[in-house]
C-alpha cells in the first residue's frame, strides 16, 4: 500500500467489521450527528447542565469502543505491538467517548420537558 486513500480506509474497515455492521455503524453515527445539529439548532446553544452530565459517559464509550473492535478482530490486547497499535486504540478509544458523549447529549435534550426552558 503506498498511499492512504479513503478508498482503501472503507475497504480496511469493510474487511475488519463486515459491509453490513460497517454501514450500518456509518449510519447510526450519521443519524447522532444530524440529531446533534438539530438540537443545538433547536436550543441555539450547548447546554451545560446536559453536556456535563454527557461527558460522565465519555469512559464507557471508549471502554465499549476498544473491547468492540478487539472482539471484531479476533485479536487482544497481548497483539498490540508497537507504536502505531496504541495509536490506533488510542483513537478508537477517542471515538467511542466521543460518539457516547454525543448519544447522551441527545437523548437528554429530546427527553427535556418543554415547560423545561432556560
Amino acid at each position: 500500500m503506498k498511499e492512504l486513500t479513503l478508498e482503501t480506509l472503507i475497504a480496511v474497515f469493510q474487511e475488519m467489521f463486515g459491509t453490513a455492521l460497517f454501514w450500518s455503524m456509518v449510519l447510526v453515527a450519521l443519524l447522532i450527528t444530524f440529531a446533534f445539529i438539530f438540537v443545538l439548532i433547536r436550543d441555539r446553544s450547548i447546554v451545560g447542565r446536559y453536556l456535563a452530565r454527557a461527558e460522565l459517559t465519555a469512559p464507557i464509550g471508549a471502554l465499549a469502543a476498544i473491547l468492540f473492535v478487539q472482539y471484531m478482530t479476533n485479536s487482544g490486547f497481548s497483539d498490540i505491538g508497537g507504536p502505531i497499535d496504541l495509536i490506533v486504540l488510542t483513537l478508537t478509544g477517542v471515538a467511542g467517548a466521543g460518539g457516547l458523549i454525543f448519544l447522551a447529549y441527545v437523548v437528554q435534550a429530546f427527553m427535556r420537558r418543554p415547560e423545561e426552558d432556560r
